[in-house]
Parts: structure tokens; sequence; C-alpha cells
């Protein structure tokens, strides 16, 4: 029988410096990239999303692991549909076959987590990073780590400059940001082309046949009503609007 789900988080955790909370969050796939990542050191981690929400994200994600697997040969299919959906079960299993693998191939030895994602456009808001952790066995075992308490935690606030060190962390954060609106724009067009074909589709069935457009109840009609209908209170805005202004406003 494998590891529950607190003794994968906890092993997860400490392995990757993360704050993972539950096991259907590798349904992002950038956690499951990350530890195959410390097995054999050559996952592109710069293009391992960890801030994202989207399931196009996570299969472009999945993709990446797909192809570790495929460069050592790793006689597995990913289930990519399934983990994607961020379902515990299908999580559980796979992190648990992916723990069994670890604990039979990891060499050994420190592994700099946060520093090999450090260009993933992983934020500190996902991972609370800490210190690289000593030599590391393939036990996993879960280290605790306490919050600092002490003087240094007063109820006076002051106002502060800037240090030099959080600029890289806002340029790091507005890549990001860049990255997510960029994936989210390939999701849209991904969607739209379906949709449009569909489109296409119908206007060939008509031409080829006009009578089954007279249906009111046929499957023609049915799916032009889907493709056309728009929600309550939504408006196309003019195109006379949005080319009229292109200045910006402040």
């Amino acid at each position: 029988m494998g590891e529950s789900r607190q003794e994968l988080l906890a092993w997860l955790n400490d392995l990757l410096q993360l704050n993972l909370t539950k096991v259907e969050q590798c349904g992002t796939g950038a956690a499951l990239c990350q530890i195959f990542d410390s097995i054999f050191l050559d996952v592109p981690m710069s293009k391992v999303k960890f801030n994202v929400n989207t399931e196009y994200a996570y299969i472009q994600n999945f993709k990446i692991l797909q192809n570790t697997f495929q460069k050592h040969q790793i006689d597995r299919p990913v289930p990519v549909e399934s983990l994607v959906k961020c379902k515990m079960q299908d999580n559980l299993e796979f992190l648990q076959w992916t723990k069994k693998f670890w604990d039979q191939h990891f060499a050994g030895g420190e592994y700099d987590a946060y520093g090999r994602r450090k260009g993933s456009g992983a934020p500190g808001t996902v991972n609370t990073p800490v210190a690289p952790t000593g030599m590391r066995t393939s036990t996993g075992a879960a280290k605790t780590r306490r919050a600092p308490t002490g003087p240094t935690a007063t109820t006076t606030r002051t106002r502060t400059p800037l240090s030099g060190g959080s600029f890289p962390a806002l340029q790091q954060e507005i890549i990001s940001l860049k990255e997510n609106v960029t994936g989210l724009e390939k999701e849209r067009d991904f969607y739209f082309l379906k949709l449009r074909d569909i489109e296409l589709l119908l206007q060939r069935a008509v031409e080829a046949d006009p009578e089954i457009e007279k249906d009111e109840e046929g499957l023609v009609k049915q799916i032009q009503h889907i493709l056309y209908s728009t929600e309550e209170g939504f408006e196309i805005p003019a195109e006379t609007e949005s080319q009229g202004d292109d200045q910006e406003t402040f």
C-alpha cells in the first residue's frame, strides 16, 4: 500500500520547498516536473509554470513531463486528461507511483529546489522558499519548520524604503503575470478556432441542404443557438468607439 496523502505532501513540500496543502494541486503538473528534475536534473524548469490556473497551462507543463519520460525511456503513460481535472484520487495514485520511482532512482545529495525553479515564474506567494536542505536520502522525511518569533514581531509599522533585493522579485512577478496573460490568450484562441471550425461545418451543411436549417427543433438550429447566444447584459462594443480613442488615460 502506498503512502498516505499527508505523508506524500510532507515529502513533496520538503523536497521541493513548497507549501502544497492538497494532493490535487499536483494536477498543474509543475510539482511533478520538478520531482523528476530532482532525479535527472535536466528538466527545463524555466518553462514550467507554477502560478497558473487554467487547464491549457497545466497541459503545457505535462507536455514537458512527457518529454522527460520519453527522453529517459520511462515506460509509464501520463494520464494528462484526468490529472488536469485536479481530482484527488487520480493525482494521489500518480503521486504514489512517482514517489516509488523517486525512491528507486534519486541519487541522494542536496537538491536546490528553489534555485532550480527561479526562472519558472514561481513567485513567493505560491512557494515559500527556505534554505536548501542538507543531504537527502530516498526516505524523504519531512522536517518541521517554525515561523520566527520574538522581538521582531511588533505591532508598530513604519514606512521603510524598498530594498534593492525587492525589485528582482517584483520584476519576476510582472514576468509571471505577463506569461499568465499570454497563456490565457492562447487558450482563448484555441477554443475560438474550434468554435469557428464548427461554424464552418454548419455553413457547409446548410449550403448542401438548405432545408435542414428550417427545422427549428433540429440539430443545426440547436448548435447555432449555442454558438450565437450571449449572456444577459453583454453588448458587442462598437468598432467606432474602439478606433476613435487610442490615447491612454491615467
